[in-house]
C-alpha cells in the first residue's frame, strides 16, 4: 500500500515537472490599455532547482523586474511584481498562457505566446551598400574626449573630381547615444545617413562621449555646452579634411539646441533642427509633463516652479543648466540657413510651442524653412497618439517625407 502511495506521489511530481518545463522560457503578450497597447514579457528560468521569474516592459525600456513566484503547477502560474504593485495569473491553453494582469485595482486580459517578439525595422539599411564608409576619430582637446564615428561618402563619390559634396555632422538628443541614435532597434541617424548618401550628401555620425567606441570626457558634470564642444570638434575635423563644399549639422532634440549654440558661434554652414527646442528649458519640461497628464485624461497643472524645485532637489548639473537655458538669443544670432521641423504629435518637444518660437526668432532669410508634419511623433514616425511607449511598436523608423525634405533642402543650398 505504501509503495502504491509513493508511486502515485512520484507520478504527480513527474507530471508537474513535465508541465513546468512547458512553461519554462519567455512569453510575450500585448496589454490593451485602450489608448495604446503595452508589450509585456515574462521570463521563466530554472535556477538551482527552482523557477525564477522576471518581467519586462520593453515599450517602457524596463527589463528584468523581479517577480515573486506565488504559484506554479503543470498548467498554471501566479506571479506578483511587488515593485509596481502588479500581478499576473494565467493558465496554459492551446499553447498559450491565457490570463489576467492586475494593477492599481484594475484588471486587464493578457494572453502570452511563447517566444520573444521579433521587431521589424524595414528601413534599417542592409548590405551590399552602394557607397563607401570610413571609421574615423576626432578630438575635443579641452574636454579630453576622443570621439569615434563613421564617415559615409555619397554614392559615386570620386575624390579626383573638382566638385565637392556637402557633409552633415549628426548630433544626438539627450542621454548617451551611439552613432545611430539607436532606440528600440530603430537607428534613425543611420537611416537618414543612408538616404543622404544615396542623394549625394556625405555625413559623419559619432558615438557620444564615453559611449560606444568614444573615450574620455566628463559625464557627471557635463551640460549641453560641453557636448557642443564635442560637436564643434567634429565640425573642425570635417573642415580639416578639405573634401567638402559645406559643413553642416543635423541635430535631434538636444542636438538641435546644440546646433543653434554652434550656429550663433558661426561654426556651422547650415543646420537641420529635428524637434529642436525653442523655449526656455523649465517651460519646455513643464509643457512636456502637462502634455503627458492631459493625454492620460488628467489635468495638466504642473508649473515651472514645481519643475525647478524638483530639479534643485536632485542636484543634477545637466538638468539645472537645461532649465536655466533660454535658446532665444542663439536662435536670433544664427545667420546660417536653418531647416527646423517638428511633428504635431511630439509629446517631448511640443511643436506648437517650440517650432512656433523658432519660426518667430529666426532671422528672415529665403534659405530658412520651418515645417510641422501632421501625425508624426518625436522620432518623426507616423503615430497613433504620439506617446513615447509607441516608439518601439511602430515599424517605421522615420517618415519618408521627412527624409526627402531634408535631402532636398540640403541639396538646394548648393
Amino acid at each position: 500500500m505504501r509503495k502504491n502511495i509513493l508511486s502515485l506521489i512520484l507520478a504527480m511530481f513527474s507530471l508537474a515537472a513535465e508541465a513546468q518545463v512547458d512553461l519554462i522560457g519567455s512569453w510575450t503578450g500585448k496589454l490593451d490599455l485602450g489608448v495604446t497597447k503595452l508589450t509585456i514579457v515574462l521570463h521563466l528560468k530554472q535556477v538551482d532547482g527552482r523557477v525564477k521569474v522576471t518581467m519586462d516592459s520593453p515599450d517602457q525600456s524596463v527589463n528584468g523586474m523581479p517577480c515573486t513566484n506565488d504559484f506554479l503547477s503543470y498548467d498554471s502560474l501566479v506571479v506578483s511584481v511587488r515593485s509596481i504593485g502588479a500581478a499576473y495569473s494565467g493558465r496554459l491553453k492551446d499553447g498559450k498562457i491565457v490570463g489576467t494582469f492586475k494593477q492599481m485595482g484594475k484588471s486587464f486580459p493578457l494572453v502570452l505566446t511563447k517566444g520573444v517578439e521579433e521587431l521589424k525595422r524595414p528601413q534599417n539599411p542592409q548590405p551590399p551598400f552602394p557607397y563607401k564608409t570610413e571609421e574615423v576619430t576626432f578630438r575635443n582637446e579641452q574636454d579630453n574626449a576622443t570621439l569615434a564615428g563613421t564617415l559615409m561618402w555619397p554614392v559615386g563619390y570620386n575624390p579626383t573630381l573638382k566638385k565637392k559634396p556637402l557633409v552633415v555632422l549628426f548630433v544626438s538628443g539627450s542621454g548617451q547615444e551611439n552613432r545611430d541614435e539607436e532606440i528600440y532597434d530603430h537607428k534613425p541617424f543611420l537611416v537618414i545617413a543612408d538616404y543622404l548618401a544615396r542623394h549625394g550628401i556625405a555625413s559623419l555620425r559619432y558615438d557620444d562621449r564615453a559611449t560606444g567606441a568614444s573615450k574620455g570626457g566628463d559625464l557627471r558634470n557635463a551640460t549641453s555646452e560641453d557636448f557642443a564642444r564635442d560637436a564643434a570638434a567634429g565640425l573642425e575635423y570635417l573642415r580639416g579634411r578639405n573634401a567638402f563644399a559645406k559643413v553642416g549639422i543635423i541635430g535631434h532634440s538636444e542636438g538641435g539646441l546644440i546646433g543653434f549654440l554652434l550656429g550663433a558661434q558661426e561654426k556651422t554652414d547650415f543646420l537641420v533642427s529635428l524637434a529642436g527646442t525653442g523655449v526656455k528649458g523649465d517651460t519646455l519640461i513643464a509643457s512636456q509633463r502637462n502634455r503627458f497628464l492631459e493625454m492620460s485624461g488628467l489635468s495638466g497643472t504642473v508649473t515651472v516652479e514645481q519643475i525647478r524645485k524638483e530639479a534643485q532637489a536632485q542636484k543634477i548639473r545637466w538638468a539645472q543648466w537645461f532649465l536655466d537655458y533660454d535658446p532665444s538669443a542663439n536662435i536670433v544670432a544664427t545667420r546660417c540657413p536653418v531647416f527646423a521641423l517638428n511633428g504635431d504629435r511630439d509629446w517631448q518637444v511640443i511643436s506648437s510651442l517650440n517650432l512656433t518660437a523658432i519660426e518667430r526668432l529666426l532671422p528672415k532669410s529665403k534659405n530658412n524653412l520651418t515645417k510641422e508634419y501632421p501625425g508624426l511623433n518625436h522620432l518623426f514616425q507616423h503615430s497613433v497618439t504620439g506617446q513615447p511607449r509607441e516608439y518601439r511598436q511602430i515599424e517605421e523608423t522615420i517618415a519618408p517625407e521627412v527624409l526627402s525634405d531634408i535631402a532636398d533642402w540640403i541639396n538646394g543650398l548648393e
